[in-house]
């Protein structure tokens, strides 16, 4: 069965994660799908932005129990040291895959995002939830710790007591303090959409500025530690972009008082 859809309109890719019926689990099936469905958009030089959700009343309740009792009779050190995906295994693709793509991802959140379903909306790059949605670093109930790439999106997002205090309990909490403590960019009646409003606003500007502008700000979070390297990217990337025929277009829109159009 089709787990993930991916529909391309107007430079917005709306990827849904389509197995509402089962709130989303996590199934190997819908591992490799949700991998395949972003890794499908890394080329794609047609897409300006992505909106990331998943049908029916949950965005994706974490690992289906009935895989987990599956993969509790695999070598876990051959099941996930291997790096089958660039720097990552499997599990850990399925949310970092967002932060690798080029273009702005935002994710629509309801319902419960647990476990690895809260680790998938991290790798966005905003996150619209709706009133009382429920989050849980969910693995330490049972008995492990978070392995889908959530420590390496956490850190950027919030405190280190936070960090440690959620994934010690595995307590769930609601989208009113997700937001307070950084986990949530805002709260919407309809997540779905605000992230779709959102998306068409990003759509309209400058394609290539976008794109760099995300990838230096992935620059700037990886060399916090040193000022020097990211203030030199900074200008690299500005240098790319002055002059170029997407920012001659968004100058002449600008002074003609109309929508920007790239090709």
């Amino acid at each position: 069965m089709a787990r993930v859809s991916v529909e391309v309109e107007n430079h917005i890719a709306r990827v849904t994660l389509t197995r509402g019926d089962k709130m989303n689990a996590l199934d190997p099936a819908m591992l490799e799908a949700i991998a395949e469905a972003g890794e499908s958009l890394m080329d794609r030089d047609d897409v300006r932005v992505v909106v990331l959700s998943g049908e029916g009343a949950s965005f994706c309740a974490g690992l289906d129990v009935m895989s987990f009792g599956a993969m509790a009779g695999k070598d876990p050190v051959e099941l996930l040291e291997p790096r089958t995906h660039g720097n990552a295994n499997l599990f850990q693709q399925v949310p970092l895959v967002w932060r690798k793509l080029p273009m702005p991802v935002i994710c629509a959140v309801q319902g419960v995002a647990y476990g690895g379903g809260l680790q998938i909306a991290l790798g966005a790059d905003v996150r619209f939830a709706a009133p009382g949605t429920k989050f849980s670093i969910m693995e330490m109930k049972w008995g492990i710790v978070p392995d889908m790439g959530g420590m390496a999106l956490l850190p950027h997002l919030t405190r280190s007591d936070v960090i440690r205090r959620l994934t010690y309990t595995a307590a769930p909490f609601e989208a009113a303090q997700a937001l307070e403590w950084g986990l949530v960019s805002e709260i919407a009646e309809d997540p779905l959409a605000a992230a779709l409003a959102l998306a068409e606003e990003i759509a309209g500007k400058s394609p290539s500025a976008i794109r760099a502008a995300k990838a230096l700000i992935g620059f700037a979070e990886d060399n916090m530690h040193d000022p020097d390297a990211v203030l030199l990217e900074e200008s690299k990337v500005q240098a790319q972009l002055m002059g170029k025929p997407h920012q001659m277009e968004v100058i002449a829109a600008n002074l003609q008082k109309r929508p920007a159009k790239f090709s």
